[in-house]
């Protein structure tokens, strides 16, 4: 078990619950080895799998759900921290949904600690960019005056993870989205050689490009990004 998540653990005075070993045990029924394999290469053998597909993964996970409703309800955020202890991918995969929909509207300003907890810990950008997105982006919504000091740490982190979350925060905002935090956390990473930067701000653009095609292509034409994010900012855009 990672160490921080070990230690979260304790602090939220966590004990066995019955929806988490339920979950073990119907996915160790249906594990398919021959699936594992090739989901495991698929995310460059960062994580083991129990090789269950996507959609009967969901049908198990929301069955057993459903039948543990309040238990899940009243302890999210303990379950997710259990899950997310495991090593199969598909458990941090149950975890992030749970709280994506049990959090929402219900967030505490303490929860930057669990989301940034998660953002570094089995890290790989499928985790990471449905945390920036969904979690980390709605629990700014909540809590607005937090988006300043959150984002800055975390761009100025040396963790790659966090810095890609920062920019990637605010898809989905469509109308909502702070253009002054969008460009400038893109310039404050403008000449990073991590592919998964470069490819973060090249989407996070694109998608603000949805909403403001205008904006994003001065943006772009005006500042000297990396080829692969102006590539990827512009993918919509007619520049002629």
């Amino acid at each position: 078990m990672e160490p921080i998540l070990e230690e979260m653990i304790k602090q939220l005075d966590f004990r066995p619950m019955s929806f988490v070993n339920t979950l073990e045990l119907a996915f160790q029924k249906h594990c398919n080895p021959e699936n594992a394999l090739s989901m495991s290469k698929y995310m460059k053998n960062n994580f083991p799998f129990f090789g269950i597909k996507t959609e009967d993964r969901r049908r198990l996970f929301t069955t057993i759900w459903k039948e543990n409703k309040q238990e899940v309800t009243e302890n999210a955020r303990e379950i997710a921290i259990a899950l997310y202890s495991k090593q199969q991918r598909e458990f941090h995969y149950c975890a992030i949904e749970i709280l994506i929909k049990e959090l929402k509207g219900n967030y505490k300003k303490e929860d930057i600690q669990l989301i940034e907890k998660l953002i570094v810990t089995n890290t790989w950008w499928d985790s990471v960019d449905t945390i920036a997105k969904y979690i980390l982006g709605e629990y700014l919504l909540e809590f607005p005056l937090e988006t300043k000091n959150v984002i800055e740490r975390f761009s100025k982190s040396e963790n790659m993870w966090l810095n890609r979350s920062a920019i990637l925060f605010q898809l989905g905002y469509k109308q909502k989205t702070d253009t002054t935090f969008l460009f400038s956390e893109c310039l404050k990473q403008a000449h990073s050689k991590e592919f998964f930067i470069q490819k973060a701000i090249g989407w996070a653009l694109r998608e603000y490009a949805k909403t403001n095609p205008d904006a994003v292509k001065n943006f772009v034409l005006n500042h000297n990004l990396k080829p692969l994010s102006t590539k990827e900012a512009l993918k919509n855009i007619c520049c002629g």
